[in-house]
């Protein structure tokens, strides 16, 4: 951890949490120890129902270059990935996984470079709004390592194979017009207007969608990438007749009918 400040910091404002990876010299190189301290401010943004999204971005210029390289020499001499400490288990050893469980909006502001285990991080994240400065780096290649941490899994389905492919085995630099046109940015912003562009989403996203509609959606998103069309389908139908007797879609249609923003309870996750 830096003298001057942490590692990670965090901010809440505009329904927001605000995560902030804070190693401009390193352009923000996670450690194993950063590492654990961004987890544990995800878990309590994630409880917090007054968060109706996580942002998380960077200090400087970069996003996040990747594992510090004084803890990826240790991992290389010593052959342990210190799972456990970075909050991954031998079932799903893919670091950052564990956003896609995460019942609201995590939004990547991808203000500069995201490379290796950046890359990882931004594309865990359901959005990315990307700087038009920014640009992206597999780089596991030209460290003699592999497609680790379910790239192999989730980088395809969001480029296509062959382009993950190309991305993966070249490690070249893709910069934030490329990385718009084959679907690995969804918004792209001048940096100085990044966070307000995002800002702007969340409030918009804030006073008018039901955090429990966004919660159950995005959770049928990611289950439903593994499974046949006909179980996701009947599982989509079954959900759908649940929700038309939910008190937030009485709210959404009288809203609607009486033109005026919705009031939307607050969604934990959790119900019954």
């Amino acid at each position: 951890m830096s003298e001057t400040a942490p590692d990670i910091l965090v901010e809440r404002r505009a329904g927001m949490a605000i995560l902030t990876m804070n190693r401009p010299a390193t352009m923000n190189a996670m450690t194993f120890e950063m590492i654990a301290d961004f987890n544990r401010a995800i878990a309590e943004a994630e409880r917090d129902v007054e968060v109706r999204a996580i942002v998380i971005t960077g200090t400087g210029r970069g996003f996040c270059s990747g594992l510090d390289a004084g803890s990826l020499a240790q991992a290389s001499a010593t052959g342990d990935r210190q799972l456990a400490a970075r909050g991954l288990t031998d079932d799903m050893p893919a670091q950052f996984a564990s956003l896609l469980k995460i019942g609201k909006p995590v939004i990547a502001a991808v203000n500069g470079v995201a490379a290796g285990m950046g890359l990882v991080l931004a594309i865990m994240c359901d959005l990315r709004f990307v700087a038009n400065e920014a640009s992206f780096v597999t780089a596991f290649s030209k460290r003699g390592l592999i497609a680790e941490h379910g790239m192999s899994w989730f980088l395809p389905r969001i480029v296509g194979p062959s382009r993950a492919l190309d991305l993966m085995w070249s490690s070249r630099k893709v910069g934030a017009e490329e990385a718009y046109r084959i679907g690995l940015a969804d918004r792209l912003a001048p940096a100085a207007e990044l966070m307000a562009a995002v800002e702007a989403y969340v409030a918009d996203i804030a006073a008018n969608v039901s955090p429990r509609s966004m919660g159950i959606t995005k959770d049928m998103v990611y289950r439903h990438l593994s499974e046949s069309m006909g179980p996701a389908v009947r599982e989509a139908d079954r959900l759908a007749t649940a929700s038309l007797g939910h008190p937030d879609t009485k709210e959404g249609v009288r809203a609607f009918v009486e033109k005026r923003p919705p009031r939307f309870a607050p969604w934990t996750g959790y119900e019954g």
